[in-house]
């Protein structure tokens, strides 16, 4: 069925109704089990939606605030969907977090009901034992039967569609008020530093409804692979709520280790991930076809695939058809967001007609303010503003044209809960959201990200050295994983332009045999000097750290910077 890029939704109830009408035959999720699948309609999710949110009201949480905490799954999308649409207000929950921040959260958040998968049984129960919260109500996601003081999601759900059954339409009938907090969601950071996301009805749908024209090319026949944690704004908006929206299915990825053979099996084709997993796919693909002896066979073959595509002759699925299969053959859009996309990599994949495109956005925004899409695609942009949103920069470098990106439109945040002194810091008087990010915007509209503003190096000399930028070009190198830039402080109040390497053992090994730590670094020191070589003196690497030892990320897989930096400036 084709898109109808002109559905509007007042609020995500509403969006679940003219959807669920639409494409309720369709399959919304194929789900993984031990020796089987099992696949999900529309109309079945819908359902389980009305069926849990009549029993949520009915346990006295119309109006409350209630966390959301586990893998990514069927029962965390239906206890979200239940919450948020005619029950109260939804608080998606880290599941990396240990049990201390866990409960400080909960605390903050005045959450009086809590589902949860067994993974978090144990702190659940220490949770339950120390009453420091506000928690009625410990809903398990695997549990088959209530229990003394724990509730299945699995029977709850049976008892509101006894009570739907019976009359009971006191969730179905809700209204929504698509204007107030109906998500609450933290960004990241230590539980006493990180901010509490006030996001309404409005701000989700207008955000879906952004992103279903931008990427107008997928509709009910396409299929999802789910990896990024749900509780992240963009796998919630773009990897669920989307899709739901449009009709299409969803399958929960095991984990890294099995996206290929999800992939395959399942025939993929839509996803939406950080760089680093998309950088790791390319660098997989690019040895498998070394290794069948097929590189320079590959090289001819996109040289001659980028000059018919010049004519407007796409012949990419036909050259590189092994590729395909081996990817699943449906494998037709990947949404890379959370950080730069390298450009080579970029280049590469898209060469060999994997469309990989770049997000921008953040939580704040719902989050996804501008992405490339078939029409508006530039290497290392990240596309063009979304219809409903504006942008524009401020304080900006006359040199350089750089400043900071700022963001107006319904899909930006209420402001932060409780915390007026973050807002006046992050709104300006005439109601532009400061993002925090350095940006570009050249004369067609389209956004080059620089880098974050607390990470930026600026000199004793006044220039400003993006420490991303020079990531980009040092992760290029086959034999680094990851790198970290960084400044040294210098006696005269200056800064050294300082790098921190996590080398490939295996990639060394197999090409360097068994060499010295120092023969390593001397290694990689040739090739930043050649680095160095292509930029403005300001911005030389100028000392160099190597390590097998992967740095220290977040739940999203970005570096903790701050943890790292401040670790290697202690040891020297």
């Amino acid at each position: 069925m084709s898109l109808d890029t002109t559905m509007k939704f007042r609020d995500l109830k509403d969006m679940l109704k003219q959807t669920g009408e639409r494409y309720g035959d369709c399959t919304a999720f194929i789900l993984q089990k031990e020796d089987s699948t099992v696949t999900i309609t529309h109309k079945q999710f819908r359902d389980e939606i009305n069926n849990l949110g009549t029993v949520l009201i009915e346990m006295g949480l119309k109006g409350k605030r209630i966390a959301v905490i586990g893998e990514n799954r069927y029962e965390w999308e239906a206890a979200y969907l239940a919450i948020i649409t005619g029950t109260g207000i939804v608080v998606p929950l880290d599941k990396a977090l240990p049990e201390n921040e866990l409960e400080s959260l909960i605390i903050r958040s005045e959450v009086e009901a809590i589902f949860y998968s067994s993974k978090y049984d144990e702190a659940m129960a220490n949770i339950q034992r120390r009453g420091n919260s506000k928690l009625k109500y410990f809903i398990s996601m695997d549990l088959e039967k209530n229990e003394f003081n724990k509730f299945s999601q699995k029977e709850i759900t049976k008892k509101g569609k006894e009570l739907l059954a019976s009359g009971n339409r006191e969730f179905v009938d809700a209204e929504i008020d698509n204007e107030v907090m109906a998500a609450m969601l933290f960004t990241s950071g230590t539980t006493n530093i990180s901010k509490a996301v006030m996001l309404s009805h409005k701000n989700l749908c207008t955000n879906v409804m952004d992103i279903r024209k931008a990427f107008d090319h997928l509709d009910d026949t396409d299929l999802f692979l789910s990896f990024l944690p749900l509780h992240h704004a963009f796998e919630c908006t773009v990897g669920f709520l989307y899709p739901q929206s449009i009709g299409a299915g969803i399958v929960f990825s095991k984990g890294v280790r099995h996206i290929g053979n999800e992939l395959k099996e399942f025939k993929i084709s839509a996803m939406i991930c950080v760089p680093v997993v998309f950088e790791r796919m390319y660098q997989k693909m690019l040895k498998s076809i070394e290794e069948k002896g097929k590189m320079e066979k590959v090289r001819r073959a996109v040289k001659v695939s980028n000059a018919l595509l010049k004519c407007g002759i796409d012949m990419r699925k036909k050259f590189f058809k092994e590729i395909f299969e081996s990817l699943g053959g449906k494998l037709k859009f990947l949404v890379a967001g959370g950080a730069a996309l390298n450009p080579e990599v970029q280049k590469g994949m898209q060469s060999i007609g994997l469309n990989i495109v770049q997000g921008y956005g953040l939580t704040e925004t719902s989050p996804v303010v501008s992405a490339e899409v078939n029409k508006y695609c530039r290497l290392g942009s990240i596309g063009k503003k979304f219809e409903s949103v504006e942008v524009k920069l401020d304080d900006v470098d006359e040199e350089t044209g750089i400043g900071e990106l700022l963001v107006k439109g319904d899909s930006v945040m209420l402001g932060y809960y409780e915390n007026d002194e973050a807002n006046k810091a992050v709104f300006t008087d005439d109601g532009w959201f400061r993002t925090g990010d350095y940006a570009k915007i050249d004369k067609e509209g389209y956004i080059f990200i620089c880098g974050r503003k607390k990470f930026v190096i600026v000199l004793k000399n006044g220039k400003n050295v993006y420490p991303e930028e020079l990531e980009m070009l040092v992760n290029n190198l086959p034999m680094v994983l990851e790198s970290l830039v960084y400044a040294t402080p210098e006696k005269n109040d200056d800064s050294v332009i300082s790098l921190k390497v996590v080398y490939d053992k295996d990639y060394i090994k197999e090409h360097y045999g068994d060499i010295s730590e120092e023969e390593i670094k001397d290694l990689i020191w040739k090739e930043v000097k050649v680095i160095n070589r292509t930029m403005p003196t300001y911005k030389y690497i100028k000392k160099l750290i190597v390590s097998d030892e992967e740095f220290e990320k977040t739940t999203t897989n970005k570096i903790k910077r701050k943890v790292e930096t401040e670790k290697i400036l202690q040891m020297q």
